[in-house]
């Protein structure tokens, strides 16, 4: 079971899947922090934790169930010349999932509703935030899984690198979540990215590959573009406030 250790490869192998895992887990984190967004502050740093503690959860477990997980590749029916399998319809409710809440979450900030706590405790209980997350983890967690398989052959490499990426975020979930918050145009930025994805998946789903490195480049350039806005609006209040007489 140790054999490992000794061996040069695994290492790499082990710091590349972690490396790998926590890209991967990018949009899990911005799907919890837009999720947890929605309950009480109080409530958020423990929904965040348990949230991440389900994603590494379900990466564990379905590693340990590689043999019906690598079964889900196999076809289960033909549908117009495209081959469906049981990885192509978790991938197909998943990305439609992802688009039902995301419209949703846009639809609400853009009109304003949900807006008062009232409305946002009815809305958003501590069960009904998790469930949500567990749902959309197990989406995100087959492919992780998948790529770990495809990429090391031992299963104690994959199960330390899956719990040391999920510890990596769990340090950042609090941070990235906090930032989303303060920024109206963030978090529709971050909407837009799990429409984003949520499409991927379908597309996925229906067959159709699309390299996850442009999608995340495109996400980056976004990003990149928007942290470049807040500097000038920030570096504009700034400057407002000092143009401002004071009253004596």
């Amino acid at each position: 079971m140790f054999d490992w250790v000794a061996s040069p490869e695994a290492w790499i192998a082990l710091g590349t899947l972690t490396a790998l895992e926590i890209v991967l887990g990018i949009d899990n984190i911005i799907f919890i922090s837009i999720l947890v967004g929605r309950l009480p502050k109080h409530q958020r740093q423990r929904a965040r934790m348990l949230g991440l503690g389900l994603a590494m959860g379900a990466r564990i477990a379905l590693l340990l169930s590689l043999a019906w997980v690598m079964s889900l590749t196999a076809p289960l029916f033909t549908i117009l010349d495209v081959e469906i399998s049981g990885r192509d319809l978790v991938l197909l409710l998943g990305g439609l999932f992802l688009l039902a809440k995301s419209t949703h979450e846009i639809h609400a900030a853009v009109e304003g509703a949900g807006d008062t706590s009232a409305t946002k405790a009815a809305a958003s209980s501590m069960v009904a935030v998790l469930a949500q997350i567990a749902v959309i983890d197990i989406v995100f967690s087959l492919d992780s899984v998948i790529t770990a398989v495809g990429m090391v052959d031992h299963v104690p490499v994959m199960v330390i690198a899956i719990v040391a990426a999920v510890g990596v975020m769990m340090v950042a979930a609090k941070g990235i979540g906090e930032f989303v918050d303060r920024h109206p145009t963030i978090k529709m930025l971050a909407l837009s990215f799990l429409i984003l994805i949520g499409v991927m998946l379908v597309a996925e789903g229906l067959g159709f590959h699309i390299p996850k490195g442009y999608i995340y480049f495109a996400m980056a350039f976004s990003v990149t573009v928007e942290m470049l806005n807040l500097k000038i609006r920030a570096r504009n209040q700034r400057s407002g406030q000092k143009d401002v007489p004071s009253d004596g």
